[in-house]
């Protein structure tokens, strides 16, 4: 086996079809969405070469800027709420629960395996007005309120969006702060309890600092996952109301294939991916100078 790691050749043979699929389906796709971000048209009208026009455009497009401030204003608010919760679950589970945590971990994680657009329409008809009238303005009526259109309003939506996301992804989460949990030493905690760590500063002086790496894996997966929302906002009111709540993927969507403009929505596409990388590279950074400190 040695001898076969260390040959450079059959390393590479080795390595080929999975680079090859690699090639395939991640770098050709974002060098085409990268080539194609420097043309006009579609495969009707054809492409007409216009170089970083298209990027000029998007700065100055009030409908783009305002899909970019839902995306990142939904990706920070939810990153930090999802990150939280899951880690207050998680500490749940190991220093509450322990091992009698196995049926509420499941219970909490089953929304995760539901379609997203199923739940998106499960919590549209939570808040429903008018004829077909969920639970909640039921509720409201009973305790003497007027019904609540909770999806004409920018603020009812997305307020209804953090809800549904942070419902449906907090088991996830929880589960993988968790394991990140269960691999510091029992040693360590019994250490800072003799010495009089107990409660909040046993969590905030021992085991943070010790969960810091998974921590910071949640809020990068977190962040990547929330910048990339779509089907959920799209089921649930389709960027509603108007497009006030319609994130930079649901606009590079309509652009692209709605409107066919396959180079602008090439360009959408590709801004998408800078602001994920800027986010990742950010907490990165964050984290060097943390461990450099």
């Amino acid at each position: 086996m040695s001898r076969v790691f260390g040959d450079k050749k059959a390393i590479l043979i080795l390595l080929l079809p999975t680079l090859t699929v690699y090639v395939l389906l991640k770098v050709v796709p974002v060098a085409w969405s990268l080539g194609l971000s420097l043309f006009r048209g579609n495969t009707l009208r054809g492409f007409e070469f216009v170089g970083f026009e298209n990027f000029v455009t998007f700065f100055n497009d009030p409908p783009a800027l305002q899909s970019v401030w839902v995306t990142v204003s939904f990706a920070v608010v939810m990153t930090a709420l999802q990150v939280a919760v899951g880690y207050l679950l998680a500490l749940l589970y190991v220093f509450v629960l322990r091992k009698g945590s196995a049926f509420v971990r499941t219970a909490v994680f089953f929304p995760m395996v539901l379609p997203t657009v199923a739940v998106a329409l499960l919590f549209r008809s939570f808040f429903a007005v008018g004829q077909n009238q969920g639970p909640v303005n039921d509720l409201i009526n009973f305790f003497g309120g007027e019904s609540v259109e909770f999806l004409a309003s920018t603020a009812g939506t997305m307020f209804i969006a953090f809800l549904m996301t942070l419902w449906s992804s907090m088991g996830f989460y929880a589960v993988l702060l968790y394991t990140g949990l269960l691999d510091i030493p029992d040693e360590v905690i019994e250490s800072a309890r003799i010495d009089g760590a107990n409660g909040f500063r046993l969590v905030r002086h021992i085991i943070v600092p010790l969960s810091l790496p998974i921590l910071l894996s949640s809020i990068i997966f977190s962040l990547n996952s929330t910048l990339k929302v779509f089907d959920s906002l799209l089921a649930l009111n389709n960027g509603g109301p108007g497009t006030t709540t319609s994130p930079l993927t649901l606009y590079m969507y309509r652009t692209a294939f709605e409107y066919a403009e396959y180079g602008y929505g090439s360009t959408i596409a590709v801004i998408l991916t800078l602001l994920c990388l800027m986010f990742t590279l950010a907490v990165f950074r964050s984290s060097s100078k943390r461990v450099e400190d």
